[in-house]
């Protein structure tokens, strides 16, 4: 008989009639990790928001991390959920790792598993679309994998990627001159129009079910387009191991207080607030939030 026990309980921001809605803690039920800090993913999480004006109500997040007796694990659960460590998906933390190490590098970790579907040698100065966590996420998951310099295009004035290594932003890029574009926001059809003849489009943000892309200029262009969500299939333990390395690299390679400065902590209390600030000019300027939750 299938084990029925859940894998997480307790999640701590609910989407509901389009408002964000706090829940009370609860406590932590045997076996369980307490949800100590909650990882937001902006678009989605905006989108899932949107859905409930006229949808179903539904928790949200996706990605919470918690302290267990073997250091940290991060799961993919809801803000504050209380979650099982050892459930599907979950990833431990290599020990010594800063916990904003550890939120960027997740969002590396999405990065790195798609561009393991381009060709070993196929690594060209890039075009990233996008500035928030998943698209610093892709420029970093570039650099390591050789890219000496990547065209960031955003609108966003000042924005903290830029101080990632290889990284340029800027606010428009020739149409049709890109070999390699990523789109990190979920509106390929966008992006598409930055594509040459032979070039590559890389899908990292999760578009709408309606997005479409120009068919016809992708085949008279000859473009291959790939889907780069971190959960197409994969060898057994690659998750992990893709994770580890991600955050070793980080470690390695970049000056702590440069990765703290892509992070910020948010009493959860605060969640409407911030998601009421994502579409606004004074939103946070960094690109990964996080939102802490007392027991």
């Amino acid at each position: 008989m299938a084990d029925s026990t859940p894998s997480y309980d307790g999640p701590r921001v609910r989407f509901a009639a389009g408002t964000v809605q706090v829940r009370p803690a609860g406590p932590v039920p045997v076996g369980m990790l307490a949800g100590r800090l909650s990882v937001l993913s902006p678009g989605t999480e905006r989108r899932h928001l949107a859905a409930t004006v006229s949808g179903q109500a539904r928790d949200a997040g996706y990605m919470s991390l918690g302290e267990g007796s073997e250091g940290w694990v991060l799961a993919p659960v809801p803000h504050g959920a209380a979650f099982a460590p050892s459930m599907a998906g979950a990833l431990a933390v290599p020990r010594g790792t800063s916990l904003p190490v550890a939120a960027v590098g997740r969002f590396q970790l999405m990065a790195a598993l798609g561009l393991a579907r381009l060709p070993a040698a196929d690594v060209p100065d890039a075009v990233v679309v996008g500035s928030g966590p998943v698209a610093l996420g892709c420029v970093l998951a570039l650099r390591r994998r050789g890219a000496e310099r990547t065209q960031v295009l955003t609108a966003r004035r000042h924005a903290p990627i830029g101080r990632a290594p290889g990284a340029t932003c800027v606010s428009e890029v020739e149409p049709g001159s890109a070999r390699l574009v990523i789109d990190a926001t979920g509106r390929p059809e966008k992006a598409a129009g930055l594509v040459a003849a032979g070039g590559t489009l890389g899908i990292l943000g999760t578009p709408d079910e309606d997005s479409t892309l120009p068919a016809l200029a992708a085949h008279r262009g000859g473009w291959t387009i790939i889907g780069l969500h971190e959960l197409a299939p994969a060898p057994d333990g690659a998750y992990q191991h893709a994770y580890t390395d991600a955050v070793s690299w980080l470690t390695e390679h970049l000056d702590p207080r440069l990765v703290a400065s892509w992070c910020r902590r948010v009493p959860g209390h605060l969640a409407p607030q911030i998601f009421e600030l994502l579409d606004r000019p004074g939103r946070p300027a960094e690109p990964v939030l996080m939102f802490e939750w007392a027991a």
